[in-house]
Order: C-alpha cells, then sequence, then structure tokens
C-alpha cells in the first residue's frame, strides 16, 4: 500500500518505524526545517527518511497547488499525518483513494488542538493517550480508528510523559495499520461536545501564581520543565527566576505568606495558596542552582516575597 507520511518531531520517527514495520510502501515525507531559534531537543525526520532512502521534503507550504499537484502525482493509497505541524488542507485531503490519518496525543474527543502533553499535566490528569483518527478539515475531528490508553505518573514530565506516547504510538499503530490495509479499521464518531480542545501554549504561560495549591504549582513545574521552557516566577527586584524543579507540601503554615520564602534545615521553600514548594533546581539569569547550592544562595534572603 502506498503511503505519503507528513511526519516530524520523536512521534514521527517512532510513527515512521512503525509504518516501515508494517511493510507500507513510503514514497515521500513531507517535514520540516528546524527553526535555529527552537531547542531541537528530538530526533531529525529528514534524517531518518535520508537513512532509509525515502525521498523528504521541506516545504515552506504543503497545501499550495505545486505541493498539492506533486502529492497527487505520487498516487498514495494513504496520506498519514505524525506530529506534522499543519493542517491539511481539502485539495490535500482528498487524494488517498484509502483515506488520510492523523496521529494525536491525547485521548480524543479531550485535549483536541495544541500541546495536549503540556496541558494534560498542567490540568493535573491521572490518564492521557494516543489517538489515530481520519482527517478533515477541523484539528482532530475526524471518526476515531483507534485508541492506547497511557498512566500518568506523579512524578511523570512533559519529557518523560511524550517518551511514554511514543511507546504508545507504536503499540497502537502496529494494531490498527493491518486493519488499515485490509480496508476493515473502525470508524467511530467523537462527540466533540463531550471533549474539550486547548490551545498552544506561550513560554509566557509558565509563571507561577504562589496563591495557587501547591499542586497546581507543581504541575504547571512539571508540564514546562525541561526541555521546555519553563515555570518562572520573579525576585523582588524583577529578575527572572526560573523553577526547573520544586517539591509540593501541603501543610498548615501559620506566618507564610504566599511567596514568602522560607529557610529550613538546609532547604528553602515558598509558601504557596495551601502549604508550601521546596525548590530542588532553579536557574536566575545563567545560573542553574540545585539541591545546597539553592540553600547557599537564599540562606541571608529569609522572608523575601517573590512575585
Amino acid at each position: 500500500m502506498k503511503a505519503v507520511a507528513f511526519a516530524y518531531h520523536n512521534m514521527g520517527i517512532a510513527s515512521l518505524k512503525a509504518l516501515k514495520g508494517e511493510g507500507f510502501d513510503i514514497r515521500a515525507i513531507i517535514s520540516h526545517d528546524d527553526d535555529p531559534e527552537e531547542n531541537c531537543w528530538f530526533g531529525s525526520v529528514v534524517g531518518w527518511a535520508q537513512e532509509n532512502g525515502v525521498p523528504v521534503h521541506c516545504p515552506a507550504d504543503v497545501n499550495s497547488p505545486e505541493w498539492v499537484e506533486k502529492i497527487q502525482a505520487i498516487s498514495p493509497d494513504v496520506i498519514f499525518s505524525f506530529y506534522y505541524r499543519n493542517l491539511l488542507g481539502d485539495a490535500m485531503l482528498s487524494i488517498p483513494s484509502a483515506g488520510a490519518y492523523n496521529l494525536h496525543g491525547s485521548l480524543l474527543p479531550a485535549y483536541r488542538g495544541r500541546c495536549p502533553v503540556n496541558w494534560v499535566l498542567v490540568n493535573g490528569e491521572t490518564t492521557t493517550g494516543v489517538t489515530l483518527h481520519h482527517m478533515v478539515k477541523a484539528a482532530d475531528a475526524g471518526d476515531i480508528v483507534g485508541q492506547r490508553e497511557i498512566p500518568i505518573g506523579a512524578d511523570d514530565t512533559a519529557l518523560t510523559l511524550y517518551n511514554k506516547l511514543c511507546g504508545g504510538a507504536q503499540g497502537l499503530l502496529a494494531e490498527v495499520l493491518p486493519l488499515i490495509k485490509n480496508g476493515t479499521a473502525p470508524r467511530i464518531p467523537q462527540d466533540l461536545k463531550g471533549g474539550s480542545y486547548f490551545g498552544g501554549r506561550r513560554p509566557e504561560d509558565g509563571k507561577i501564581g504562589w496563591h495557587w495549591p501547591t499542586s497546581m504549582i507543581y504541575n504547571l513545574i512539571r508540564a514546562v520543565t525541561d526541555p521546555y521552557p519553563g515555570a518562572f516566577t520573579s525576585l523582588p527586584g524583577g529578575e527572572k527566576m526560573l523553577i526547573w524543579w520544586g517539591r509540593p507540601e501541603r501543610q498548615d503554615r501559620t506566618g507564610l505568606a504566599q511567596g514568602e520564602m522560607e529557610i529550613e534545615e538546609g532547604a528553602v521553600f515558598v509558601g504557596s495558596g495551601d502549604g508550601r514548594v521546596r525548590l530542588l533546581d532553579i536557574q536566575i539569569a545563567e545560573t542553574r542552582m540545585k539541591g545546597h547550592a539553592i540553600f547557599d544562595y537564599f540562606r541571608e534572603k529569609k522572608g523575601m516575597v517573590l512575585q
């Protein structure tokens, strides 16, 4: 079965491996040029394509008439989108005879849209997953082919959860790709009214509100820690402090204001809405500090209030 794959990121590589493993004839891969302004911590789909002898292209506008014609000339039976960043237009979606499919990193119809791996952590979810669905004009709205549930651990970060999702995607694709091949893949309509949609996240969305519950602060920290931009707060003078990791402590503490720093037995804590958060990995300007180094930096600053 001839396929064209639109792919990017580690999820793209994991999915392409599954596609190849199931014997699909990958005639072309469409990907993205890496952005020099972005922290590219993930693998290269372009590199994978070159290593596997598959033609690969990174067009600026894949929905242009020129590229629609090029894909039409390939005459693929199926099109797949594996974490490709752009929506495919109707002209492109109408090309394959056996359907166009997208892999999404949530259990649709929940968390349609952008950045689902970050949003599920921000919102304190305990379960997520991956979904393969038919592509339609609206984002993540087409009929579901299959899903794989992934549990979220209490210590999962966006990176560890993303890696779990990559493994889940390979397992899901091994299950459903043979069904697509023989024309028996299910189509399960989505109840979009019963789902949810989230937009993209910006670095400024990582600002901590110290009036929040400790669990909410912790969820934000783990949702945007390395390799993402990081949760942050401000020192009294306005200098930014990134909090790469911290631990919540729910307890009644009299006299500790929200955002107030407390020094105790070699550790540094910050008051929150219902307890305090222990600082374990922070960065101020270009200096990153962990453990006792944080205590040394703040030991004379007890009572400082973060903004």
